[in-house]
């Protein structure tokens, strides 16, 4: 086994999200609905792009490259591996991604789509409407996996919101290979409840067949896995079909499941949820680490609700607060 360059390498989405405020009627005008999350093609991504102000805000985003943005601010070597353009919008990505000092080195696509944006309008009530153009992200391939960098994490973690394309599916699955080849652990979010409604079988087959070790999700996905309102019935089915289970509840913390042993922690109290979006991302940047560095499973747990405790209480899926002080000042992840 060689030596560990990163402590988690995530795989998933590379999506700048881009964010403006918009004058009164701007989304009336433009056709859409308020407060909705829009799937647009390229010609209508470009048109939106053109009429966003330029004192516009663009953020290396996707829920992947959060996770590994959350690693980084806990001190944590953070790799990721997603797939943008050779345009503009990459570049602004990879300068993002990689002056808060996560390693990225994935090759951009020549030709084709665009980088993928998530364009979000912002109405004076606070509401957010999205648009979202996927572009290059789906491009994602094997030969985008490389054995050193894989190797060389101590955990890889891959986002169920990539299961959508064929090959970015083998990609996943060669990163699987390359990380237990060096004795390496592989991750994996369920993502969303509609990913599991439309990749059950899959997700499933990927949790017993041991492609997967570790397996993230709030409670409405693991319920939808296994079919079931009950959450403790759920909780038996994934205790015997994964080797490790890290389960959000929101308000009431988060669980693991390990050899059959159930290991629950509260949530850190915030004053005021103010945006629940990363979140999971957040949290498995802090469950992550944790295991990486040989924490208990108590420890993980909590340095993965004191991340998202901090992201959810304000805009933005990105830690203000620097987390590796903050976990320090709450004696985790050292």
């Amino acid at each position: 086994m060689t030596q560990t360059r990163f402590d988690v390498l995530t795989i998933g989405n590379a999506i700048v999200d881009i964010i403006a405020p918009v004058e009164p009627g701007f989304i009336e005008r433009e056709g859409m609905q308020k407060g909705i999350m829009h799937l647009i093609e390229t010609d209508r991504a470009e048109e939106l792009y053109a009429k966003m102000p330029p004192d516009r805000q663009q953020i290396s985003g996707g829920s992947a490259a959060n996770t590994a943005a959350g690693v980084a601010s806990l001190g944590g070597r953070a790799a990721f591996v997603g797939k943008v353009a050779a345009d503009p919008l990459g570049d602004v990505f990879a300068a993002d991604l990689t002056g808060i000092g996560v390693h990225y080195a994935t090759t951009p696509l020549q030709d084709g789509a665009l980088t993928a944006r998530s364009m979000i309008f912002l109405s004076e009530d606070g509401e957010r409407t999205m648009n979202t153009y996927l572009g290059a992200c789906h491009q994602l391939t094997e030969a985008d996996i490389h054995a050193d960098e894989i190797g060389g994490a101590a955990i890889t973690y891959m986002e169920g919101f990539l299961w959508d394309p064929v090959e970015a599916k083998k990609a996943f699955v060669k990163a699987a290979h390359y990380a237990h080849r060096e004795e390496r652990a592989a991750a994996f979010t369920l993502s969303d409840p509609f990913c599991v409604d439309r990749y059950r079988a899959e997700f499933l087959d990927l949790i017993r067949s041991k492609t997967v070790d570790y397996v993230f999700a709030n409670i409405h996905e693991l319920k939808s896995l296994y079919q079931t309102d009950d959450l403790g019935a759920a909780v038996r089915e994934i205790a015997r079909d994964a080797e490790v289970a890290a389960i959000t509840m929101g308000a009431d913390g988060a669980m693991a499941v390990f050899n059959g042993e159930v290991v629950s922690v509260p949530a850190f109290p915030v004053d005021k949820v103010v945006d629940a979006t990363g979140a999971g991302d957040l949290f498995a940047a802090g469950f992550l680490l944790g295991m990486a560095r040989g924490q208990t499973m108590d420890a993980s747990l909590r340095t993965g609700c004191l991340a998202a405790s901090e992201v959810i209480s304000h805009i933005g899926a990105r830690p203000q607060l620097d987390l590796e002080d903050l976990s320090r000042r709450h004696g985790l992840v050292g």
